[in-house]
């Protein structure tokens, strides 16, 4: 059961980005998250808190059409009240002007469990391809 809840919780997160749900991501995340979108942005990885991943999303991802984030192929590790899931994702990304940008790779995916279920504490992004522009 827990695998199936830690490749819920991780699917979740993909759900209520495109469907703007912006309020539902606190269901998914834990206190403080650490963010690795470097392989893409470069950078450091930054520790935030979820209103700060929200207001940082909601400004970033709102600025598209509509997002459309696949999960598949997902890897649970168990290891007693901790969890790493990878997948391997597809996000596409359509612009105001109807044209889109889509980039693919793998998420990695660290998780705690919580009095309220699985939350996620890390997420690393590792893009591999990209087609059109950001």
């Amino acid at each position: 059961m827990d695998r199936l809840d830690v490749i819920d919780t991780c699917t979740r997160m993909a759900w209520h980005t495109d469907q703007r749900e912006w309020s539902r991501l606190t269901e998914v995340f834990a206190d403080k998250v650490t963010l690795d979108y470097t392989s893409l942005n470069g950078g450091e990885p930054a520790t935030l808190t979820p209103a700060q991943i929200i207001d940082g999303w909601q400004h970033a991802l709102g600025a598209y059409r509509a997002t459309h984030h696949l999960l598949g192929n997902h890897l649970v590790t168990l290891d007693g009240d901790t969890a790493v899931c990878t997948a391997s994702f597809q996000a596409t990304h359509r612009k105001p002007d109807d044209t889109s940008w889509t980039l693919g790779g793998t998420y990695r995916f660290d998780l705690t469990r919580t009095d309220a279920g699985w939350r996620i504490s890390g997420v690393v992004m590792t893009a591999v391809w990209s087609e059109g522009r950001p």
